[in-house]
Parts: C-alpha cells; sequence; structure tokens
C-alpha cells in the first residue's frame, strides 16, 4: 500500500492518476530497498480531502472498497454514491471559474481558489490487492475498537430513543445560590443565571413533584424538607427573574401538570430556582415561611478600582423597610467594615439599553417598586482624590459590559488574516475607532487610517472603503444586513483620508510601444480632472518611445477593446475596479487613415470543447489599419510583426470574421475590408477579426494577465 500525504492547505493545483507506474524510467521513483521483483504498479483506493484554509476545515473521504468503478463518500455518518469526476478531478485543487450569469456579453468570468482538495492519497499495489481487499470479520477489528464502536453505537441508540420519547418527559433545569456566584463577573454580568449551565433532570410527566424533589435529595444532597423552589418568569422588559415560590397544591401536582402551567411557551422545559436556607455549620434548614409582606431581593457587588462585578447573596426584606436597615447585613456579605457607607443601585433592564438607577437608601422597598426577584448592585463611593476610574459606578461599568465589543482587525492586503484585536465599545464613533487604530500601530495621524466593512456571507471585504466620518458608530460600521460581524480591515493611507476622497484613484497599465512589458502606474487626481489631465500625468511617469508620442486610454474587459476614452471625459465616473484601464502610444499609422481604410478590432480567441465550441476570448485586444484591398496574407504578415510570433508558431494559427459570437474562417486570398463596414465611433463591436489559436498563457487573475497574445509580459507595478 502506498500513502501520499499533501502539504496541508496549499491549494495549488495537483493532479494525480488512477494508476501509478513507479516501476517506469528504470524504475528511478522506486527507493534503494523496493522489492523490484514484484510489478509495481498502483491502482487508486480512497482520496482524503480536507475542505477549508489555514485556521481549519473538515476532513472526509472518497473510497471504493473494491476497487470498482463505483466510488462512496464517506462524510461523517453520512454514505453516498459519487462518481470518479467528483472523486478525483474536482480534487485537485487550483482556481474554479463560476458559470457566467450572462454568457452573450462575454462578462469577465468570478475565480476563486478551491478550499476543498485533496489532502492524502492511498493507492493498493495490484499484486497485493488479494491480501487487502478481502472480507472483513468482527474477529480481525482490534478489541479496543469493537469496544469503542459499541460504546458509540450504544449511545446513539440512547439519544434516538430519548428524542423518541421526548413528548413523554420534562426537562427541568434547577439554578442554585452557586450557580450565581460561578457566573455572574465571569460568563454573564446581567440578570441572574444562564439556564443551559445549571443542572437539568430529564423526569417523566406523569411524576410526582414530590417524587422530583427525592431526586434531588439524593443527586444533590439537599434534604426534601429544605427544599423550596421558585417558578421564573419573564417581564415585559425582557428580565428574567424568580416570581414567586410554588404552593402546596402545585407541588402536590406531576412535573408534566407543572410545566404545563408555568411554561406558556409549551416548550419541554421546566425552569426552577432552588432556594436553600443555611444553619449552623452552613447545613440546609427548612425555610421559613414566607409572607406576602416579604421580598426576596438578589445582591450583587461593583469594585470600580477592578472593574468586577460579582453575586454576594440574596436577602428577604419587609416591602414596609427601608434600605437603611440592611446595610450592616450588606457589608457583611461583601466583607466590608459594619458600617462602610455604600450606594444601592437597581438593576433594571439591559436590553434594549441598560438601565440601572440609584436606590433612594431612606424611601421604602415597596416605594422605590421593588419586588420579588429584583437585583441590588451595591458598591463603596468613590471619594474625592482616589485614582481615577474608567467607569465610577455601576450604571457606568454595566453601559460598558453592555456595548463593549472585541473587534478583529486585518490589513486590507492579508484578508485572511487576523493581526491584531482592540475592544471598543459599539458607541464609538468614527474618530474614536480610527484614534485607538492609530495609536496600536503607532501612528501620528488617524486620519492616514482606511477602514473597510467585512461582508459576514462572502467572508470578505466589502468593495469599498467606509467614508471619512461616514459611520455614526462602531455598531453601524460592523453591521451587515441583520447579521453583526466582528472583523474590520484597516489600510494605512500615504495621505489623509478627507484629502484622498477629493482624489480619484485610478490604476492603469501602461503597454510600451516597443518593448515587450507592462507596467502599472498610479494615478491620483481631482475628481473634476479629465482624461487628458490623466494622459499628462503619465507621460512625466513612462518612458515613450519618441518625445512626440502620443497616448490614448482605453477601456478593456475579458479581452475586449469596449471603449478609447475621449480627452475631455471626466474621471470621477471611470471605474476600473472590474474593467482594466489600459494606456498605450497611438502607432504612427492609426493617425492619418485614408478615406478607404479601416481600424478594426482583433482579439484572441480559442473554442471551448466543454462548451458546444464556445469562442473565448483571451490575451490582450489590439486595433489594426486595414487597407482597402488588402488581402488576408498581406494583414497576417502586419500581424506576425507586430506581435513578433515565431513563424513554426503563427503557421498554426487561424484567421477568422466574427460576428454576434460566430466565426467565419477566412482564406489568404480573401480581401479583409470586405468584412467590415465603415464606423465612425469606437466601442463593443460585435464584428472583428479574430485570432484562433491555444491559450498557453498560466492560469492567473485577469487583471494581471493582460498578455499580448500567447506569451505573458512582465508587469511591473508603481504606487
Amino acid at each position: 500500500m502506498l500513502i501520499m500525504p499533501r502539504v496541508r492547505n496549499i491549494n495549488d493545483r495537483y493532479e494525480f492518476p488512477l494508476q501509478l507506474d513507479l516501476d517506469r524510467e528504470n524504475g528511478k521513483y522506486l527507493s534503494p530497498q523496493a522489492d523490484r521483483s514484484v510489478r509495481n504498479l498502483y491502482t487508486l483506493h480512497s482520496v482524503l480531502v480536507h475542505s477549508g484554509g489555514v485556521h481549519g476545515g473538515h476532513y472526509y473521504a472518497y473510497i471504493r472498497p473494491t476497487l470498482s468503478d463505483q466510488w462512496l463518500k464517506f462524510d461523517d455518518e453520512r454514505v453516498t454514491k459519487e462518481d470518479m469526476k467528483r472523486a478525483m478531478d474536482e480534487q485537485y485543487g487550483g482556481e474554479e471559474e463560476l458559470p457566467q450569469a450572462n454568457p452573450g456579453f462575454n462578462n469577465s468570468p468570478f475565480k476563486f481558489t478551491k478550499y476543498s482538495n485533496a489532502y492524502m492519497l492511498v493507492y493498493i499495489r495490484e499484486s497485493d490487492k488479494e491480501k487487502i481487499i478481502c472480507n472483513v470479520d468482527e474477529k480481525d477489528v482490534a478489541e479496543h475498537l469493537r469496544i469503542r464502536l459499541k460504546k458509540e453505537q450504544e449511545e446513539k441508540e440512547q439519544k434516538r430513543k430519548e428524542k423518541a420519547e421526548a413528548h413523554l418527559y420534562t426537562i427541568i433545569k434547577v439554578a442554585r445560590d452557586e450557580n450565581l456566584h460561578e457566573q455572574i463577573g465571569k460568563n454573564i454580568f446581567f440578570d441572574l443565571v444562564d439556564h443551559d449551565k445549571v443542572r437539568s433532570f430529564r423526569i417523566q410527566k406523569q411524576v410526582s413533584f414530590a417524587l422530583f424533589k427525592e431526586e434531588v435529595a439524593k443527586e444533590l444532597g439537599i434534604p426534601v424538607q429544605c427544599q423550596r423552589f421558585w417558578l421564573w418568569a419573564k417581564r415585559q422588559n425582557h428580565t428574567y427573574r424568580p416570581n414567586r415560590p410554588l404552593t402546596p397544591l402545585e407541588e402536590a401536582q406531576s412535573v408534566g401538570h407543572l410545566r404545563e402551567v408555568s411554561n406558556k411557551a409549551n416548550n419541554a422545559e421546566l425552569k426552577l430556582f432552588l432556594e436553600v436556607e443555611l444553619g449552623q455549620n452552613s447545613q440546609p434548614i427548612p425555610p421559613p415561611a414566607k409572607t406576602k409582606e416579604e421580598i426576596l431581593l438578589f445582591f450583587k457587588l461593583y469594585d470600580p478600582l477592578k472593574e468586577e462585578l460579582r453575586y454576594v447573596g440574596r436577602l428577604f426584606v419587609k416591602g414596609t423597610g427601608k434600605p437603611t436597615e440592611i446595610l450592616t447585613k450588606l457589608n457583611e456579605l461583601a466583607g466590608f467594615a459594619p458600617n462602610e457607607e455604600i450606594e444601592l443601585f437597581e438593576e433594571i433592564k439591559f436590553e434594549p439599553n441598560v438601565m440601572c438607577e440609584h436606590v433612594d437608601k431612606k424611601l421604602t422597598f415597596r416605594a422605590s417598586q421593588l419586588e420579588d426577584g429584583d437585583i441590588i448592585c451595591f458598591q463603596k463611593p468613590l471619594q474625592a482624590g482616589t485614582v481615577k476610574c474608567r467607569y465610577p459606578d455601576v450604571p457606568s461599568f454595566l453601559e460598558y459590559v453592555h456595548n463593549r465589543q472585541v473587534v478583529r482587525f486585518r490589513s486590507l492586503e492579508k484578508p485572511k488574516e487576523d493581526e491584531f484585536s482592540l475592544e471598543l465599545s459599539k458607541l464609538h464613533n468614527y474618530d474614536d475607532v480610527v484614534e485607538r487604530v492609530a495609536s496600536h500601530l503607532n501612528l501620528d495621524d488617524p486620519s492616514k487610517i482606511r477602514l473597510t466593512s467585512h461582508n459576514c456571507y462572502s467572508q470578505q471585504p466589502k468593495p469599498q472603503p467606509i467614508k471619512y466620518r461616514g459611520v455614526e458608530h462602531l455598531s453601524d460600521i460592523l453591521a451587515h444586513y441583520n447579521q453583526t460581524s466582528d472583523i474590520l480591515y484597516y489600510e494605512v493611507l500615504d495621505i489623509p483620508l478627507p484629502e484622498l476622497q477629493g482624489l480619484k484613484t485610478l490604476k492603469v497599465a501602461f503597454h510600451h510601444a516597443t518593448k515587450d512589458e507592462v507596467v502599472i502606474h498610479t494615478i491620483r487626481l481631482p475628481k473634476q480632472s479629465t482624461v487628458g489631465d490623466v494622459i499628462n500625468d503619465l507621460k512625466t511617469k513612462v518612458e515613450l518611445s519618441h518625445k512626440d508620442a502620443e497616448l490614448r486610454l482605453l477601456e478593456v474587459f475579458y479581452h475586449k477593446i469596449y471603449k478609447i476614452f475621449p480627452l475631455n471625459e471626466k474621471i470621477e465616473n471611470i471605474n476600473d475596479q472590474y474593467w482594466t484601464l489600459r494606456a498605450e502610444e497611438i502607432p504612427e499609422e492609426e493617425k492619418d487613415l485614408g478615406p478607404q481604410d479601416r481600424l478594426i478590432h482583433v482579439y484572441h480567441f480559442t473554442k471551448d470543447t466543454s462548451q458546444n465550441q464556445q469562442v473565448q476570448n483571451f490575451g490582450e485586444p489590439f486595433f489594426l489599419v486595414i487597407r482597402e484591398g488588402e488581402t488576408l496574407a498581406e494583414v497576417k504578415l502586419r500581424i506576425q510583426k507586430k506581435l513578433q510570433v515565431p513563424d513554426e508558431e503563427f503557421s498554426k494559427w487561424k484567421f477568422a470574421f466574427l460576428s454576434l459570437g460566430r466565426p467565419t474562417y477566412l482564406q489568404d486570398s480573401d480581401v479583409v475590408s470586405t468584412r467590415f463596414q465603415r464606423r465612425d465611433v469606437y466601442g463593443a463591436w460585435e464584428q472583428y477579426l479574430g485570432l484562433e489559436h491555444s491559450d498557453t498563457t498560466s492560469k492567473r487573475s485577469y487583471a494581471a494577465n493582460q498578455n499580448r497574445h500567447t506569451f505573458e509580459k512582465p508587469v511591473r507595478i508603481y504606487n
């Protein structure tokens, strides 16, 4: 058996054969220790696939257990039949091209890197096939695997049974003081508990609540007579608090009936708070009777110096009593001196906004509208001269917690990699955000930071960056339709963003008239500038064939010329994001056209056999002057000279007149000018002279692959 691993997460195209002959070329691919007495012909048995990127992904496998033509896909628990193309060709990696939405328009195809490709190949030597491809009995499986598989099967069967019998059971989630101590200030800050992280019981609906209490006593060690359960209630302000204790009548009912009474959402859960009173030696004691006058309050302690919030306990208070009567007890819960001065705040709600109000210690609890389940947060007041705190009181801290947002920042040049993270506030305005980023990057001028939002669906930067002060708050920057992202892209500009926004930046590919190279220049001019201004600026940056050479600016899209820009056209609306801007010298032969001369478009093309011989353009289009009565043979000589194609290669080219995408092949004796009508405007011509030959260029992105013909020109980029 031969196992061939691939470098993980390298997605370049790599093809592999169905059969691998290691005896070829005198066995030079075999190790010196290889057995050369057998035929080293290997057949592909399985393909392990990795789908994903550098930071993670998913593995599955294509296997043909008997080496037949039928492949099977093993994806976790799902096994499906697959064909050979899916198992092999589509796992080669490289780039993939989406079908064009409008093929007739010949718009540029959308290419993306395939993130699903072969990670490991398993080949079986033909001479060993009978030994490897054989029946496997249970005794052939290692014991530890048999035990593990049996356990997994039993767990799976148990889950299936639980799902089938779910309607017969109620899930009871029991929250206790221990949960509040564990969670508040760590996992949660608002309300009292995360019910998904408390002890849960799965109880048959017909079981009496009294039997459930016995189960709690056995599991939690709390005697039945020491248990008092409270129902939770969702309030109109969307908070969730203990509402009232269960009545003796309710505790006499079945679990299922109690769940139906308490839960209007009609789901299978019953949420309870277990109140346990502790006596001497911290042992549970029966809870004292609760009168209507008594209110159960929960208390959180805030430390402004440490910026910490924690749960410290609960108390029953009389509605007619005042907070001044329990200050000593609160100081005891906090570990303060008995007479320590403290401030009290009521945590009222946190959605959509935080509401936390000061509690007047001189008013009664009823007068402050406090009731069962309410939360009081308290703290020492900050004294004058104390170290300055970011959040000096409970309301400001809760406001901070509610709005804080950790944002992952990525350089726009490396949009897949998290570079650093900052803890910000959703209420931060645009200036706050860029100032924090600039500070992290040790950049003096925050206005040179430009931000781009994240598209949650494509997992890419949005096409347009954020304008200077173009959003109000961080929450607006991170919003994408109904989702919120935690990713932002940044770039450091060479000039302040407000100044840059008054300019138009264009990427122009300059094609030298005689040298076989392309130079990409960044042109930055005021938005009201014209194409003539672009050309004048470009002339100061490029090397011309002679000092009086004239330039023109073309719009090229998917290997066709769609426009020659007039010199007086404003550049503000020119789009170079999808269309390529190409600048070139105007050939002398095009400047003084005779009355019978024609200026035609010439494009390279090939036929795609996989798409019914559909014409596919490639390479760099160009203009050509054709004379009256000039034959194809004469035109070919000028084209070969212009493109500098070797005779051996050029002899294989075919020439065709194309109209509406359909080629009519020409003979050397045909007069080319008879095929073309005179036109006084340039545009996306439906008629052009096509050069049919193989496209041997490397499959790189179109923007970097504007080649002269079959050969790729060197590209230099100047910013």
